[in-house]
């Protein structure tokens, strides 16, 4: 796996070493706004564990993605015709 860096992040008080070809900035800013949900999430539903934040934090990443995805293949069928 050539290009690929560690790199160790925290995300809600748990450290991981993680291994990826993105740059530190990158990772910095996926870090940053994983967090960032996990402190919404603590606060508009405390009585969720950490596990089912988990969890939706990873639900909307790809609803997110699903999201994005369909407005590129939008904008690539508009360019098209």
């Amino acid at each position: 796996m050539s290009g690929n860096k560690r790199f160790k992040i925290n995300i809600d008080g748990q450290e991981y070493t993680i291994m990826g070809p993105g740059s530190k900035e990158q990772i910095l800013a996926a870090q940053q706004l994983v967090n960032e949900q996990f402190e919404h999430l603590k606060k508009e539903a405390p009585e969720l564990n950490s596990l089912q934040r988990s969890n939706l934090v990873a639900f909307n990443a790809v609803a997110d993605q699903i999201s994005k995805q369909q407005e590129i293949d939008q904008i690539k069928d508009s360019e098209s015709e």
